[in-house]
């Protein structure tokens, strides 16, 4: 290639770059500037409420899980097969109170106790001779004792003996001693049927009609469902607001269904993992409505009246008990005197009446930081204008 040819593309190479620049310098030349905005104070604006003292009311809402007021182990009191009763020996069987649950074989405890009252009968029989002849003012009274004895029923009471010498008499041909050692057995009798001590049900069973159980068998265990509590763990320092009788709303987690109750009873101890104390609650039952042991519920209760304090979210909170006030548009950190504290609040006292106390939550702000107060009217500039807000939030 000749020099004249390269001479000429290193001039055009130079001509076109020279022109791009030309046009480019033009084209920036010929946007317009953009406006430029007059200067702004940036302010942070707060939300605040004016410090206003009155009487609280602070309810509290724990779960708590329902159960039986009563629970209690059916027990063999004597040896022998199980018997039916009048309702079925298996778990989950209702029963009223009264009914017959279960016997222990009793045929053979029964005709040894007919045994002896027959031969009570002979003793009796053989007195009343003598009766007639020493002692004719009690002779009616031991007739109608006679009279009264039944073998198929419990023996009357024995007639109150005040003469003395009718006392050495009795004593003397073993009235006594019969007369009480049958009261013995027929004690040991009834302790062959087991009754209802509640209207309940069957929770557990371990012996089935026709097992033998031996004394202190342990037969089954029982709940009592006419009378259902609810235990409520609570934490320690919310307790206190609780006292024994407060009436109680329980509902019911999935519905509106709204029952009523009242503490019964507050434990005297602390549960060393929770931390929190337990609240017994009573609940009454509607028709259609009724809470069954095992159940969680929600109880709400009505909390004790605080005289003199106001209500915050507790996220204005710092330093666990610090909170900024709003004095002469700047921000100012006061110490509180906390009463109370709640899942999402705090209830408090200790600053002037009057103060705006911050509300919210600040981030990056220090003491003295300069700041408005939402909603309130801002200070004119000079000029006329209000000032304009950034209205920043923490």
């Amino acid at each position: 290639m000749s020099w004249r040819k390269i001479t000429f593309i290193v001039v055009a190479l130079i001509v076109l770059l020279g022109g791009s620049a030309a046009l480019s310098e033009l084209f920036v030349s010929m946007k317009p500037e953009p406006p430029t905005k007059p200067g702004q104070d940036l302010k942070r604006f707060v939300k605040a409420e004016t410090v206003k003292y009155d009487d609280v009311v602070s309810p509290l809402t724990h779960e708590g899980r329902a159960s039986s007021g009563s629970e209690v182990v059916l027990v063999a009191e004597a040896a022998g097969k199980i018997e039916p009763g009048t309702v079925r020996l298996k778990k989950g069987t209702k029963f009223e109170q009264g009914q017959l649950l279960a016997e222990i074989y009793k045929d053979e405890v029964e005709l040894a106790l007919k045994a002896r009252k027959s031969s009570f009968l002979t003793t009796m029989i053989s007195l009343l001779p003598d009766l007639k002849v020493d002692f004719p003012d009690a002779l009616e009274t031991y007739e109608s004792f006679f009279r009264q004895i039944d073998l198929n029923k419990d023996l009357p009471d024995f007639p109150e003996v005040t003469n003395e010498k009718l006392k050495i008499f009795l004593a003397s041909r073993g009235v006594y001693s019969e007369y009480f050692g049958i009261k013995q057995d027929e004690k040991k009798l009834e302790r062959h049927s087991l009754y209802a001590p509640f209207d309940g049900t069957f929770s557990q069973v371990n012996y089935e009609v026709g097992a033998y159980v031996n004394t202190g068998a342990q037969i089954a265990k029982m709940i009592r469902t006419d009378n259902i509590e609810i235990e409520v763990p609570v934490p320690n320092s919310e307790s206190n607001w609780i006292k024994v009788g407060d009436k109680v709303e329980v509902h019911e987690m999935n519905s509106n269904e709204v029952l009523t109750g009242t503490v019964i009873r507050i434990s005297n101890f602390i549960d060393a993992n929770t931390q929190s104390r337990s609240i017994f609650v009573q609940v009454l039952s509607k028709p259609g409505h009724e809470l069954l042991p095992g159940e969680y519920k929600n109880v709400s209760f009505p909390g004790q009246v605080i005289e003199g304090a106001m209500e915050i979210p507790r996220n204005a909170v710092f330093n666990s008990n610090e909170v900024y006030v709003v004095i002469d548009g700047k921000l100012k950190k006061r110490e509180i005197n906390i009463l109370k504290t709640t899942e999402t609040t705090l209830i408090f006292n200790g600053l002037k009446e009057g103060e705006k106390l911050v509300v919210q939550p600040l981030i990056n702000v220090k003491e003295n930081t300069p700041v408005g107060i939402l909603g309130e009217e801002q200070p004119e500039m000079q000029g006329g204008k209000k000032a304009k807000s950034t209205k920043e939030q923490a």
